[in-house]
């Protein structure tokens, strides 16, 4: 019996397997993720920055086009308006005579 265990004491080192994670593959981990974010982080910023930027211009269009429409509407009332005072004026000239 002694020798079978002075064999196994002397094999066992080979056979089992260690178990658990050691330091060396945390670390090795710890630097892959690190340089994907690294390699991420930027792709991820510009994407976020150019979606409300264009957000946002997109924005400023619609409000553009629609103080343009307004702007189209107030001139036809003020040429409304001057024809409407120029005929009154010419009527009026009229009927002073």
């Amino acid at each position: 019996m002694n020798d079978k265990e002075h064999l196994l004491e002397a094999t066992e080192p080979e056979i089992v397997t260690r178990k658990g994670l050691g330091v060396r593959f945390l670390l090795n981990m710890l630097l892959v993720f690190a340089i994907g974010w690294m390699l991420l982080f930027p792709k991820i910023y510009l994407q976020n920055t150019i979606y409300y930027k264009s957000r946002d211009i997109a924005t400023l269009q619609r409000e553009y086009e629609t103080l343009k429409e307004e702007n189209r509407v107030i001139r036809r009332q003020v040429e409304a308006m001057k024809f409407k005072n120029q005929i009154s004026d010419t009527l009026f000239a009229e009927e002073m005579k």
